[in-house]
């Protein structure tokens, strides 16, 4: 795991640098018109920001289900009497942990397209 989060900062920085150095030549030359990034970089970053929203939102939620699920039934295995309690125990944990699920899904589809990011910035 610790090798994959290493490369994948080495190849955002490689990529960090090679378009800072293709701007920079770009703007060197004297014919080129003036280009402006900030629509792609804006719209780029609310995509990133939009699938780590979703990624996270939705790993937790399904660990947090697994664990939840993982004690109840230990808790019906050790007591089988009480299980009417600890599935209605359950069943509203596992609607309050889902409703981060859904916090996520919800902020991933305002930054995909109601992004306020780019009226701000663009006006568009």
């Amino acid at each position: 795991m610790k090798r994959v989060t290493v490369g994948t900062f080495v190849g955002m920085l490689f990529v960090l640098l090679t378009a800072t150095l293709a701007t920079a030549a770009q703007g060197a030359a004297a014919a080129a018109p003036v280009v402006d990034y900030t629509k792609a970089i804006v719209i780029g970053c609310s995509l990133l920001a939009a699938g780590l929203a979703i990624g996270m939102g939705t790993i937790g939620t399904g660990v947090g289900m697994g664990n939840g699920l993982s004690g109840a039934t230990s808790a019906v295995g050790r007591n089988p009497e009480a299980q009417g309690k600890v599935l209605l125990t359950m069943m509203v944990g596992l609607a309050m942990t889902e409703s981060i699920a859904i916090y996520a899904l919800v902020v991933t589809l305002i930054l995909l397209y109601a992004n306020p990011f780019k009226a701000i910035i663009i006006g568009g």
